[in-house]
């Protein structure tokens, strides 16, 4: 595992604009050259907002967003992730992808669809989490609401892992409003501490469509829940660098693993 260096792109997504979005993003994240980035986060539905409206502000799989991905991936020399709207078919997903700069990628659908916003009634849930490998590392993406999921999430032993676990650092790319600020900072330090892993959280600001306050509140942590970099309300990029030796060390230290209950998840 070697180190792994994350820049955090903290956004204000223009609403219902894919075409202003891309050109606001691939300026923030070609911003970033120079700084050694391994993997560039953008927040989540970076292209449209957090919208209901999926008909009109779906992206195909084979139209703009992925060439678009692809082409900025390969120019800063770094993944890029991020969600999107997606059609598929006659049915539209809240998707995580995960663009590589040589230009494969893979994808998570969001499994836990927001209910008080109906996001349920617009969108299909994922039904796989997904387990990236990164610089040595495995990296557990997910998106917004998943974060009050800690089962959907739960870290266990991989024997056959070098870091000794699933993964060794989970992240979530979201939209989530001001007034639950509290809980987005509260549960990913949770997620840290319960998962024996680096968390990381990247968050949008400014106001959507439907007149929603975003904080940001975009933040790095460490296995202890303690912030490596925490981002303010305003418009911003970070990067730092993550270091498995302490994270090893504290999984060999601290074995909670071995004490956790076995289940089984049904989908």
């Amino acid at each position: 595992m070697r180190a792994l260096t994350v820049s955090l792109v903290q956004g204000a997504t223009r609403w219902h604009d894919a075409a202003g979005n891309r050109a606001y993003y691939g300026d923030l994240a070609r911003g970033l050259a120079g700084r050694g980035s391994d993997l560039v986060v953008l927040p989540e539905t970076f292209l449209s907002g957090f919208t209901n409206e999926t008909l009109h502000n779906a992206e195909r799989m084979d139209g703009e967003a992925l060439p678009w991905l692809r082409d900025l991936a390969a120019g800063i020399g770094a993944v890029i992730t991020g969600s999107i709207v997606v059609r598929v078919g006659e049915r539209y997903f809240n998707r995580l992808l995960w663009m590589r700069p040589d230009g494969t990628f893979e994808f998570y659908d969001k499994r836990h669809l927001f209910r008080m916003a109906d996001e349920h009634t617009r969108y299909a849930g994922g039904e796989q989490r997904l387990i990236v490998e990164l610089n040595g590392w495995r990296i557990c993406p997910l998106v917004c609401y998943d974060l009050r999921f800690p089962v959907w999430i739960r870290n266990r032993r991989n024997a056959e892992a070098t870091g000794g676990m699933d993964y060794d650092l989970v992240l979530f790319v979201a939209n989530w409003p001001q007034p639950r600020r509290h809980a987005w900072r509260t549960l990913l330090r949770a997620r840290a501490i319960e998962n024996l892993c680096y968390c990381a959280g990247v968050n949008r600001v400014g106001r959507d469509g439907n007149d929603l306050a975003y904080a940001g509140d975009s933040a790095v942590l460490d296995m202890l829940g303690e912030p490596l970099v925490e981002l303010g309300a305003q418009e911003q990029t970070v990067t730092v660098t993550l270091d498995a030796a302490p994270l090893l060390a504290h999984r060999q230290r601290f074995p909670a693993w071995m004490d956790a209950d076995d289940f089984e998840l049904r989908i």
